[in-house]
């Protein structure tokens, strides 16, 4: 990997960690636990994602840019996990498994609207 890749990489990485941290700041709900905050996040990742599948770069500056930089630091995975612990932990399994269908079905569903509304136009 180069310099350039590199550099980057840690351009866009830093655009999609401001542009988490102002979603999960700017949108926060009072109800104990910020799920809510991630999951919006989760979802216009998802949409990101899929605009870029179907825009099928062939630039690998492009590639690195996007999926590794900016969406690997915007999209939030780790949280996600770290909520449906706390969920396990509290013994709010109900609440644990809506909370994992909810996130799977809507970030596919933003996805494919991604890919769908490039692919229409």
């Amino acid at each position: 990997m180069d310099i350039s890749s590199i550099s980057i990489i840690l351009l866009s990485s830093t655009f999609g960690l401001i542009l988490r941290i102002f979603i999960q700041n700017n949108f926060k709900k009072s109800i104990g636990f910020d799920i809510q905050n991630n999951s919006i996040v989760n979802f216009l990742s998802s949409f990101f994602l899929g605009i870029l599948v179907a825009l099928n770069f062939m630039n690998s500056e492009i590639l690195v840019l996007f999926y590794s930089g900016f969406l690997g630091c915007f999209s939030t995975f780790s949280s996600f996990i770290y909520q449906l612990f706390i969920l396990f932990k509290n013994r709010k399994f109900l609440r644990l498994f809506l909370h994992y269908i909810e996130v799977m079905i809507f970030s596919f569903l933003f996805f494919y609207l991604g890919y769908f509304l490039i692919q229409f136009f």
